[in-house]
């Protein structure tokens, strides 16, 4: 920019600095994350690499924290968060996940579901909003809807299920069956994955090379059950054969949310430049600094 013009836009008072970009990275925090993450937790270890980068500002929170770490005033705080669960699933609140599920939807916050956050309340919330959203758009905005499958936390499908969402037409009734969330199978044996980068002009993908490893990781094996993803970025294969879509954006409302595959607590994922590289991508795009 030309030095006058820059000069003349500072006296005036139309040049402000970009506001950073307010991250909350949220953990479970289970003790087996201290086989691969050693002094700190997973959540820990991630907002940590995440203070680094410019433009940032990064918390981290706990399920023991106070107010399950997520009260109004830290989310009135937050742009992104970052969330990973596995094991204390159903000792989050509603209230707390439908706070989380409303905010994205009003575009007052990006989510960024992380693994075995597959079954957190928050993306289960957020999907189930989306496959209603998809069902009233194929049948109209009025049709009265029967809902199935409200609460899958736990219930894994099997191979041969119907893959949800799915919606059905019984006595003159619509019938919508909500997404599991879930899969049918799943391997924490620590196999290497292979990821390829679908979606390479895509700027989550950004700095990303076409195809890179994992070399531990649980693997997770499709179909997934969840609403077709507006975008798939990375897609997961392992030695074994299995294969899974592992970087998906929904667009939901306002909002969005991304959901990350790889990981398991007890494999240091998270210590990789790659998928580091994904999450800063992420909430980079997710929530453009102003």
């Amino acid at each position: 920019m030309n030095r006058l013009i820059l000069l003349s836009l500072l006296l005036t008072g139309h040049v402000f600095a970009q506001k950073p970009i307010r991250v909350l990275v949220w953990d479970e925090q289970q003790p087996e994350q201290k086989q691969a993450y050693g002094d700190k937790f997973l959540g820990e270890t991630i907002a940590a690499h995440l203070a680094t980068k410019d433009g940032l500002t990064v918390k981290s929170s706990a399920l023991s924290s106070p107010e399950q770490g997520l009260s109004t005033t830290q989310l009135d705080e937050t742009d992104v968060l970052i969330f990973w669960s596995h094991q204390k699933n159903a000792e989050f609140t509603n209230e707390r996940a439908e706070d989380i599920a409303k905010r994205v939807q009003d575009g007052k916050l990006s989510l960024i579901v992380l693994h075995s956050a597959h079954w957190s309340k928050p993306f289960v919330k957020l999907m189930q909003a989306r496959a209603i959203a998809d069902a009233r758009k194929h049948l109209g905005a009025n049709v009265t809807l029967r809902y199935l499958n409200e609460n899958p936390i736990g219930k894994g499908p099997k191979v041969d299920d119907e893959i949800t969402p799915f919606f059905s037409q019984e006595e003159e009734q619509w019938v919508l069956t909500l997404p599991n969330c879930a899969f049918p199978s799943w391997r924490a044996d620590g196999a290497a994955s292979h990821v390829m980068t679908l979606m390479p002009t895509h700027p989550i993908a950004r700095g990303l090379p076409a195809r890179w490893d994992i070399p531990q990781t649980e693997m997770y094996s499709e179909p997934f059950h969840v609403p077709k993803p507006d975008a798939v970025i990375f897609m997961e294969k392992w030695d074994k054969g299995e294969t899974f879509r592992s970087g998906c954006v929904w667009n939901i409302g306002k909002g969005a949310v991304f959901y990350f595959r790889p990981g398991h607590e007890t494999y240091p994922v998270y210590q990789q430049k790659e998928p580091l590289q994904v999450l800063e991508n992420a909430i980079r795009w997710l929530h453009p600094a102003s």
